[in-house]
């Protein structure tokens, strides 16, 4: 299982980036939300979008390109 965070800064496109906790992309502390520890990158952007539902949220390019749209 691995540590997934959200990023609380909006991208220049207006997505909330997941990423997981080893992401050399990861934001810094000040600008992250906790998701929780999950098997795939899905399930943390699922609970992402449960916890934010008026948010526009995508995976990380990088860390999670299986869930990367935009």
């Amino acid at each position: 299982m691995i540590h997934f965070y959200l990023n609380k800064n909006e991208q220049g496109n207006g997505d909330h980036e997941v990423h997981r906790g080893t992401c050399s992309r990861l934001p810094d502390i000040n600008n992250r939300e906790y998701l929780g520890f999950f098997n795939t990158s899905s399930e943390a952007i699922a609970q992402a979008r449960a916890m934010h539902p008026f948010w526009r949220i995508d995976g990380c390019y990088y860390c999670c390109p299986e869930n990367h749209k935009s």
